[in-house]
């Protein structure tokens, strides 16, 4: 199998290295060769977070390179925005369409950028935004985006929902288990 590639991007605190972990556990219960990369930028401050997740046969490095991703999956706007030259042409976005201000728009040194997804919907990809915080909010927390767009990407995989499951019960503390599997069920039936 051809090697896959996938940026998960966020802001700290979005639960962005969760997911990886999630994702990277699944593909390898699936036999896959899987590789995650986390690159922490000011994470506690609600800095940006990037993770690579690669998987194939044999996957050599952890790194993606501009060009290669064929999907980001974006916990905030903004954050899909910055990293789009690393998608491949044809490749697929999976963004909330939430904004969170960054330090610079909050101090008042700058605005958030207008129309990102308007810009986005204009590159060589496949462009999903939707409103993931609102669905987590249903299923019982905000905290839960990132399971909500966990979901969203399983429509993309040829996972069995039990095995989707598995992998969430074996990332998740058992006491937000269950809220987390509705903020899942929320996002994949959306």
């Amino acid at each position: 199998m051809e090697t896959k590639n996938m940026m998960i991007v966020g802001v700290g605190g979005q639960g962005t290295l969760l997911a990886s972990k999630l994702l990277g556990r699944l593909l390898l219960t699936k036999g896959f060769d899987v590789k995650v990369s986390e690159v922490h930028g000011m994470s506690q401050r609600g800095g940006s977070v990037v993770t690579y997740v690669r998987w194939g046969d044999r996957v050599c490095s952890p790194i993606i390179d501009k060009g290669q991703a064929d999907c980001i999956l974006s916990f905030e706007l903004l954050e899909a925005a910055r990293y789009t030259e690393f998608l491949k042409p044809g490749g697929r976005i999976i963004v909330n369409s939430q904004q969170i201000n960054p330090m610079p728009v909050i101090a008042g040194a700058a605005a958030y950028p207008e129309n990102l997804a308007e810009k986005m919907s204009a590159l060589d990809a496949e462009v999903d935004a939707f409103d993931a915080l609102s669905l987590a909010e249903e299923a019982g927390s905000s905290k839960a985006v990132n399971l909500v767009l966990m979901g969203r990407l399983a429509k993309h995989f040829d996972f069995t929902d039990e095995e989707w499951m598995d992998a969430i019960e074996q990332s998740v503390p058992p006491k937000f288990l269950e809220m987390n599997k509705k903020a899942f069920e929320a996002g994949k039936s959306a």
